[in-house]
């Protein structure tokens, strides 16, 4: 299974951007495709998770209402919908899948498919 970030780029506080994922390979072997983001300085932390067979998203707490996390089979992609930006969403956002039940999606070692990131600023 391979995974392609895309969609980052510079954006200001207050503005949107969207982030891609497109998965190719045995899509079979994903559960559900995460998002997680890693700032300058930091822990990679996890962001959102949806199940690619459907049912509802995950989200970490402090992106909940900004950001939405989507998918669209017919092009085995994954979108991250990030709106009302902040400076502390500054980060390389990463994409990943897993084969993992929703308990495992906050965690980095339930998936063994990764992406790679794209960069997101955002100034005041």
């Amino acid at each position: 299974v391979q995974l392609q970030a895309s969609g980052g780029g510079l954006a200001q506080a207050g503005d949107s951007l969207r982030l891609s994922c497109a998965v190719s390979g045995h899509t079979s072997n994903i559960y559900a495709v995460s998002w997680f983001r890693q700032a300058p300085g930091k822990e990679r932390e996890f962001v959102a998770a949806i199940n690619w067979r459907g049912g509802i998203p995950l989200y970490e707490d402090s992106v909940k209402g900004r950001f939405t996390i989507s998918k669209d089979n017919s092009k085995n992609t994954v979108y991250l919908q990030m709106n009302f930006l902040k400076p502390e969403d500054t980060a390389a956002y990463y994409c990943a899948g897993t084969r993992g039940v929703r308990s495992t999606w906050r965690a980095q070692a339930q998936h063994p498919y990764w992406g790679q990131g794209t960069l997101v600023t955002v100034s005041s």
